[in-house]
């Protein structure tokens, strides 16, 4: 088996040992679509020796990049930001820095003077799952805007669908250790061949079902 498959499958026994890949349920995930499947990274975060693990993977695969800072949109991006940096401080025997974006208006922003640190300098953005890439592509906005070079993006896990990926102009170079097709539906597919039309409902701990039944509440 080639090692990046091996790879792969070290990085799926992780994410279901904590039970962060679940795929008998009904979810609505941040586009509005339907789905069966949820990747629910948060899981693992508390488990500081297997993130530090996944982490070390990350950052060998961009050890031949002249990475000088990473960074994480707030708030799960932060804890790989950080952890990126440290193995690559290691491997490259040199400090990598780590600093975050910041959610403002409709995109992110590089504040608290973490601008000056990545002005001029080559970035690695960490993200957990690619889904839509509106999230990354947001951030790689505001490195450029801080007039930092975004070198590469590196992720745990990819469940997008290539045609995502445009959405990130002049796209660096994208790593995630693992890949997971999920099957998203619209509210309409959802309501005829989906969960909704066998009436199983929204998971409202998961995904964006809390904020769907908030809605009903307020209606």
């Amino acid at each position: 088996m080639e090692p990046e498959k091996i790879e792969e499958l070290d990085v799926l026994m992780i994410f279901k040992k904590f039970g962060a890949v679940i795929t008998d349920g009904h979810f609505q995930y941040t586009s509005g679509k339907h789905g069966t499947a949820y990747v629910n990274k948060d899981a693992i975060y508390p488990h500081t020796r297997e993130v530090s693990f996944l982490c070390r993977m990350l950052a060998e695969k961009f050890a031949g990049l002249d990475i000088n800072v990473m960074v994480g949109p707030e708030k799960s991006g932060i804890i790989l930001s950080q952890w990126i940096a440290h193995h690559l401080t290691e491997i490259l025997g040199r400090e990598v820095l780590s600093v975050y974006a910041e959610k403002k208006g409709n995109g992110f922003a590089i504040m608290r003077g973490y601008d000056k640190i990545v002005a001029g300098r080559n970035v690695l953005i960490a993200e957990d799952v690619l889904n839509t890439y509106g999230t990354v592509g947001r951030v790689v906005e505001a490195v450029r805007s801080s007039h930092g070079y975004v070198l590469g993006i590196g992720a745990l896990c990819d469940r997008s669908n290539p045609e995502a990926r445009v959405y990130i102009p002049s796209l660096p170079r994208i790593v995630a250790l693992m890949a997971i097709s999920l099957m998203a539906l619209s509210k309409e597919e959802c309501l005829r061949a989906g969960p909704c039309s066998k009436g199983i409902p929204i998971n409202t701990d998961l995904g964006k079902g809390k904020e769907l039944l908030v809605e009903k509440v307020r209606a």
